[in-house]
């Protein structure tokens, strides 16, 4: 059976759990559990399959986009619930950017739109939530790159909760220029090259702003098994959890499902 095939039986057998009234005993059942363990401090989502649930139900791109879109804030309330402290959220890569320029116009108006929402909404002061996004948003629309600053500017002091938006993002574009960095640095006598070492190399990287840049956690959905650039420093030692739903359909259940997949595992870093 395809993934396809699969995601769709899931979701039929989805409609009857949720009328039946046993999905929100699950909940609880599931929220019980996770919250007697220790929870990650740092969960990262590729936020994956947009466009094949809008496929599989006969819709246009752009509709599986917009329901992403939606389940990204949704997403964020169960985070605060939860008690997690960061979240990076992997929505664009540098790779996107060569879609055909009408699904990326698309993308990137439902992004002004979702992020003008997000710097109105008050949560983010009361939850002291600082917010910056990661990459290159050079490439991006200048529009997109003013709401992404005045986000930035106004989140700066906090330190409470973290949203990281990686977006125009490349992972081994972060670490050229990364390596730019450290070789101005020795280049105008800032740094000698017996001085570089991980944490050096670390302070230069997006993340360098985090308390703690690497992910405990890194979700994909959409059942793609593969990281595809994302964070490729800071996952040295993340666990990886793969889940065969589209990011559309993803529920409260699915990622505490995956956190509890992250309780179970021993992390030996090596040792």
């Amino acid at each position: 059976m395809t993934v396809i095939q699969d995601i769709g039986s899931r979701a039929i057998a989805d409609t009857f759990f949720k009328r039946s009234g046993l999905y929100n005993l699950y909940e609880r059942r599931l929220a019980s559990q996770i919250l007697n363990n220790s929870l990650p401090n740092h969960i990262a989502i590729i936020l994956d399959g947009n466009r094949r649930w809008a496929k599989y139900n006969f819709m246009r791109a752009g509709s599986g986009h917009f329901m992403g879109a939606d389940k990204a804030e949704e997403l964020l309330n169960w985070i605060h619930e939860l008690g997690i402290k960061i979240t990076t959220l992997y929505v664009l890569s540098t790779e996107n950017l060569d879609r055909k320029d009408e699904e990326l116009d698309n993308i990137y108006r439902l992004l002004q739109l979702k992020l003008e929402k997000l710097y109105k909404d008050s949560r983010i002061h009361r939850r002291r939530m600082k917010i910056k996004a990661i990459g290159n948003v050079k490439l991006l629309p200048t529009e997109l790159q003013e709401i992404l600053n005045k986000l930035e500017d106004d989140t700066a002091k906090y330190n409470s909760m973290f949203l990281n938006i990686a977006v125009a993002y490349g992972g081994q574009e972060e670490l050229v220029d990364a390596v730019r960095k450290i070789a101005l640095m020795t280049k105008t006598g800032e740094l000698s090259v017996e001085d570089i070492d991980e944490r050096v190399i670390e302070s230069c990287l997006y993340t360098s702003h985090l308390p703690q840049p690497e992910p405990d956690l890194i979700l994909r959905t959409s059942g793609e098994k593969r990281l595809s650039g994302f964070l490729i420093w800071q996952s040295a030692y993340s666990e990886l959890v793969f889940m065969d739903v589209f990011w559309p359909e993803f529920r409260k259940i699915d990622l505490m499902r995956a956190i509890r997949t992250y309780q179970r595992r021993i992390r030996r870093y090596g040792k």
